[in-house]
């Protein structure tokens, strides 16, 4: 398992590692939401973020993507999910920032649990005008980490 920064050769894969994990993580937005931002996130989105990929014997199977403190993105492929793959980029992370902050869907519970499980805690409760989805902003800070 390698955890490696993001080169330009990895854009075209992370969106479609991005784009599938969206559609399948939040099924109760329309997946023309996704679509339609496929192309900024190749040409804005990662290409302006500190994208780091994570990858198996030379397969990519996650990334992980922040802007500043912020957590902008992390994404493991679907068969990989739940072997530790999404904790130890979030750990990679974690390693180089003294706090993250992050929103996530209220109604993507799963995520919701794994960023508790990881030391966030809700800070605040918001409306996403774009979809009308409720999300919850979310902090992680160093001191309140535990390590095991």
């Amino acid at each position: 398992m390698t955890i490696l920064k993001m080169n330009q050769n990895h854009i075209q894969q992370l969106v479609t590692i991005w784009l599938s994990g969206s559609k399948e993580a939040h099924s109760f937005i329309p997946f023309e939401y996704w679509e339609q931002r496929a192309n900024d996130m190749a040409d804005v989105y990662l290409p302006q973020s500190e994208t780091y990929v994570i990858s198996v014997e030379n397969e990519v199977v996650g990334f992980i993507s922040l802007v500043e403190d912020y957590l902008a993105a992390i994404f493991v492929v679907g068969h990989v999910q739940g072997q530790g793959f999404g904790k130890r980029l979030l750990q990679h992370a974690q390693s180089l920032r003294n706090s993250l902050q992050l929103k996530v869907y209220e109604k993507n519970s799963g995520a919701i649990s794994f960023y508790q499980a990881n030391g966030f805690q809700v800070i605040d409760n918001i409306l996403d005008e774009e979809t009308n989805e409720r999300e919850l902003v979310m902090m992680w800070h160093s001191s309140s980490n535990s390590i095991d």
